[in-house]
């Protein structure tokens, strides 16, 4: 299988150096949850992780909530509410969608503040590696130690600046030796929630949250790891930076990101409020239809969204599923349908379409493409169940395949280890949020 590596920026072979395969994946900051573009990344994750799977490759699947952050406490304090209490009731939100999108839940779904000892922990060995320094109760990222800085992105400090100064940077922090210098622990502000540390009360900062979080759960080096293409800088540059010059290994091996989804003339997101909300769209559109609609774009392009195309996707799921269901034992046979002398009740094979699948997915997860020999597979089996050949084999194939991207095609509700990992997670977030 051929991935994109945004780090090399090439489509070069994916060579997981274990079992099982380590992937990340930045969850979400849990506000005004889940929008469009949420759902069309960590899609994206899920089709990756069941391929994976389906080729016989164990994964072990992290994804982070980021549950203490600078926009969440904003938006906190706009809203009057409790920061804790905004963050779980979010954060059960987005669950119950991706529940009901039938997205295989991650094997782990930590929240920052249960990981703050080892951030400690982390931010610690950075200050005696001489790569980070401590001023006015907070620690800060020593840029001028990493040199590596940029390597991700391949932008230039002149570039970096304000690309950083839009994702959270303070460039006027009169604590920083200089203005991308970036924060681990930030000291306590008033009204803010803090934790004691070495360096004063208060909390850690982005970045180290999300690199914490991956190697402790993962190991020294993730095998895959992912996110929006928004997060390459100032994020994901960040995270090399903190586990790097610690390790001397490579934090991640691989690195993907999924392109952006636009609406109203800008990419989706919170800030601009231009946001198509999952749960508006499940009221109205099947989970197949919505699974649909995302799997007609590929991965590093992005798009914007169009109602059409919703349209077009609620076609495209009643034909699959009307294939998968389909009884030719009451097709009508016509002589313009009838089966090639010698092969009417033979079954139908449809080797090379499962083929031109799995292809399209070793071809840099180009799930359009394989999405199009789906879509084919099911005309096929129509058209040899009209010509009474036997069809339940690659009906069973059509199946497999279609369950790769999430499909449900027909039946009742999401598959079982969906509901019951989700389960799993929204009982412990319910449970904290009782427990306050």
């Amino acid at each position: 299988m051929k991935l994109y590596n945004t780090l090399t920026t090439e489509i070069q072979e994916f060579v997981p150096q274990r079992d099982p395969i380590g992937v990340y994946v930045c969850g979400i900051t849990p506000y005004d949850t889940t929008h469009l573009g949420h759902a069309f990344t960590y899609s994206i994750a899920d089709v990756l992780i069941r391929y994976l799977e389906f080729k016989g490759r164990p994964v072990r699947y992290v994804q982070n909530v980021t549950d203490v952050d600078d926009d969440l406490l904003r938006v906190a304090g706009e809203r009057q509410e409790d920061w804790r209490r905004m963050g779980d009731r979010w954060t059960s939100h987005y669950i119950e969608d991706m529940a009901a999108l039938n997205v295989r839940p991650p094997d782990v779904l930590p929240r920052a503040t249960d990981v703050l000892p080892q951030m400690i922990a982390s931010i610690e060995k950075l200050l005696a590696a001489g790569m980070a320094y401590e001023a006015g109760g907070g620690v800060y990222f020593d840029l001028a130690a990493w040199p590596a800085y940029g390597k991700l992105s391949k932008l230039s400090t002149d570039q970096m600046l304000p690309i950083a100064n839009e994702r959270g940077n303070r460039p006027d922090d009169p604590h920083k030796r200089r203005p991308l210098d970036f924060v681990l622990w930030q000291a306590q502000a008033p009204g803010e929630p803090a934790w004691d540390s070495p360096w004063g009360a208060g909390r850690p900062g982005w970045h180290i949250e999300c690199s914490t979080m991956a190697s402790q759960n993962l190991g020294q080096t993730v095998d895959l790891h992912a996110g929006g293409e928004d997060l390459v800088f100032p994020h994901h540059e960040s995270e090399i930076a903190q586990i790097e010059p610690l390790t001397g290994q490579p934090f991640a091996s691989h690195w993907l990101h999924v392109a952006p989804v636009h609406h109203l003339g800008a990419k989706m997101s919170k800030s601009l409020g231009n946001l198509i909300m999952v749960r508006e769209l499940l009221d109205r559109w099947s989970p197949d239809t919505i699974r649909l609609y995302l799997a007609g774009h590929h991965y590093r392009e992005s798009w914007t969204h169009d109602p059409a195309g919703l349209e077009a996707a609620g076609r495209q799921a009643e034909a699959l599923s009307a294939a998968a269901a389909f009884d030719g034992s009451q097709a009508k046979l016509s002589s313009a349908d009838a089966a090639p002398s010698g092969s009417q009740g033979k079954p139908f094979l449809p080797d090379d379409l499962v083929s031109e699948f799995t292809q399209a997915m070793d071809r840099d997860l180009n799930i359009p493409a394989a999405l199009a020999a789906l879509r084919r597979l099911a005309e096929a089996i129509v058209a040899a169940a009209h010509q009474g050949r036997a069809v339940a084999p690659a009906q069973k194939s059509l199946r497999t395949l279609a369950g790769l991207l999430g499909l449900r095609l027909g039946s009742a509700g999401p598959e079982g280890r969906v509901v019951e990992g989700w389960g799993r997670h929204l009982t412990r977030f319910r449970e904290q949020l009782v427990s306050g």
